[in-house]
């Protein structure tokens, strides 16, 4: 089996299980594979090489599965250099909150085992796709498995944010600004503006207002396969559009598309690990803290 290794920097005390990691799949006889940013970082920094391994430089590459080592944001960076070429990812998790990296250091080596037996399941997440945009804008790669948030600049300002569902016209929100987020994402930035969470499977998308102006505007959760359009005023004459965090600035007067993505994310999971599972230990979701 080819097995990529993507990761990012991480702290000294994460070594121990970067290690026992390469050791795993050294063990089980993997056709090892590791992204060369991250092995610069782990040569660099902690002066380990892994041995047998081979390294990934270009932006296309054959593999059968892909191992995100870090947390949510590694395994977004690790998306987004999978791209459209329809590999499978599992996140591995040595950072905090862990909604898509959720397999713990504790669990890697069972986690392994169950993927060298085919025993696992895979997940399609859908993305979005920011449309009819400069082709350099955000590298090329104008997609977002989380979220795509319109944001105002480093003022005081509000935005105002015009917004229209397949050309109908629904609202203009005068807010800090608006989140259209995956049901991926709904654990995300959406969350914490009070948007609804959202099962993986859901075929929806959320609209959700940044510190809106009106108390009387709330989230909504719209169909995935409608056009977003989006018209931004700004007393800064300009505005950022974010996509899973790369930010890029752009002027007032720019009207952006927003759509679902033509190709999905597709993400490893357990066969004994649901969502609600994750419900329950990230978010303590129905504990009772009295008790």
């Amino acid at each position: 089996m080819r097995i990529g290794v993507f990761g990012r920097e991480c702290n000294p005390d994460k070594l121990p299980v970067v290690k026992g990691l390469f050791n795993k799949l050294n063990a089980l006889g993997a056709d090892v594979y590791i992204r060369s940013g991250y092995a610069v970082f782990l040569g660099g920094k902690f002066n380990y090489h892994p041995e047998n391994v081979k390294i990934i430089d270009d932006r296309i590459f054959d593999l059968d599965i892909v191992l995100s080592v870090g947390g949510d944001g590694t395994f977004l960076r690790t998306a987004l250099e999978v791209n459209k070429q329809n590999i499978p990812i599992l996140g591995i998790n040595t950072g905090r909150l862990g909604f898509l990296a959720d397999i713990g250091s504790n669990q890697i080596d069972e986690t392994l085992d169950e993927l060298f037996r085919g025993d696992y399941k895979i997940e399609e997440r859908s993305l979005l796709r920011m449309m009819d945009i400069e082709e350099r804008a955000f590298d090329g790669f104008h997609y977002a498995l989380n979220e795509v948030a319109i944001l105002k600049r480093d003022t005081s300002s509000m935005i105002t944010v015009h917004t229209y569902l397949n050309d109908d016209y629904l609202t203009s929100y005068v807010a800090d600004g608006l989140i259209i987020a995956t049901p991926t994402g709904s654990t995300a930035y959406s969350m914490s503006v009070n948007g609804p969470i959202l099962l993986p499977q859901n075929r929806n998308f959320i609209l959700s207002p940044v510190a809106p102006h009106s108390l009387n505007v709330r989230p909504i959760v719209i169909p995935d396969n409608y056009i977003i359009t989006l018209n931004v005023e700004s007393r800064t004459n300009s505005f950022l559009a974010s996509l899973d965090g790369r930010s890029e600035d752009f002027p007032v007067g720019t009207v952006l598309k927003i759509s679902k993505a033509e190709f999905s994310t597709l993400v490893i999971k357990r066969f004994n690990q649901t969502f609600y599972q994750t419900l329950h230990e990230k978010l303590m979701w129905g504990t009772d803290v009295r008790s």
